[in-house]
């Protein structure tokens, strides 16, 4: 499964998947957008001049620019790549709506998960009066404390992002060390995102605050003023790689977790390979196959 291959089919598929979401929810969400990252260096943009030729690349590359393209607003003397294919999700709004559309088919509750008062069987799940053939576990970062999976490297990543109000920036994402994108909103951006690897205290920092302060200052020109700061922890693995599957002794108990930083991107096409797997038509990637780490199981698991 090589990066260029799982772009290939990545993008088409999310592309679809949140297109038909919207026409599902009655909400647009989703944004396609154009990312334009500027080159640091002559070097970096012969680099790039030179494999822009290549079929897994040529895809994905909008323009390339060999001077200023955007000069008014970014730091950009070099110029700079256009990638297509890209864009911008409102997650908040998404999951808003998804939780909405459940909640009017009775299919979905918010209260806290109690592993005691999980049964599992050979033939059905039983959760205080639910019963199911299986049940799939996506809990995030908190796979640390599921007993049924946190023998596994999945390792947490703190990130803050900023919420910013801004004037006359072209209707595009810039991304360079941090990233600049629209929110929908007029004249409201996003910027982010830091990375704090391991530690999962919540609430924002002041030391986040003034990193993506530096950082955007080196990717744009433009004033901005800042409304609000976020932050959120995000479930990522040593090799980068989502994680799908059972458990190695409890077969109708599953995982679909490790997205990392990209799981507006990876979750709607592996969802579907989830979902492929559990109706017996598909097998899992072995690169994503929670196999891969069956090694570090144990069997000593507290349920």
């Amino acid at each position: 499964m090589t990066k260029s291959w799982l772009a290939d089919l990545i993008f088409p598929f999310l592309f679809d998947f949140y297109k038909d979401s919207e026409n599902l929810l009655n909400k647009r969400f989703f944004f396609p957008q154009s990312i334009y990252r500027p080159f640091i260096s002559v070097e970096e943009q012969n680099e790039w001049v030179a494999q822009s030729g290549d079929v897994s690349i040529k895809n994905f590359v909008e323009n390339i620019f060999l001077s200023s393209a955007f000069g008014l607003v970014a730091n950009d003397p070099f110029g700079g790549i256009v990638i297509k294919q890209s864009g911008y999700v409102n997650v908040k709004l998404f999951m808003q709506r998804v939780s909405g559309l459940l909640m009017e088919k009775h299919s979905y509750r918010e209260e806290y998960f109690d592993f005691k008062k999980l049964e599992t069987g050979s033939d059905k799940i039983i959760y205080q009066d639910l019963e199911a053939t299986n049940i799939i576990f996506c809990d995030g970062f908190r796979a640390t404390e599921n007993p049924f999976f946190n023998w596994l490297p999945i390792r947490p990543l703190k990130g803050e992002t900023l919420s910013v109000f801004a004037k006359e920036i072209p209707d595009i994402i810039f991304n360079r060390g941090v990233y600049l994108a629209p929110t929908g909103r007029e004249n409201s951006y996003v910027i982010g995102a830091t990375y704090q690897p391991g530690t999962t205290n919540e609430g924002i920092t002041s030391e986040a605050r003034v990193e993506l302060e530096e950082k955007v200052a080196k990717l744009i020109k433009m004033p901005f003023e800042i409304d609000h700061q976020y932050w959120g922890i995000r479930p990522t693995t040593p090799d980068r790689r989502p994680i799908l599957g059972s458990h190695p002794r409890y077969k109708n108990v599953i995982i679909f977790n490790g997205l990392g930083t990209k799981g507006v991107s990876l979750a709607p096409y592996f969802s579907n390979v989830l979902m492929g797997w559990m109706k017996g038509e598909i097998e899992i990637p072995k690169e994503v196959n929670i196999e891969r780490f069956k090694a570090l199981y144990s069997g000593s698991s507290s349920v």
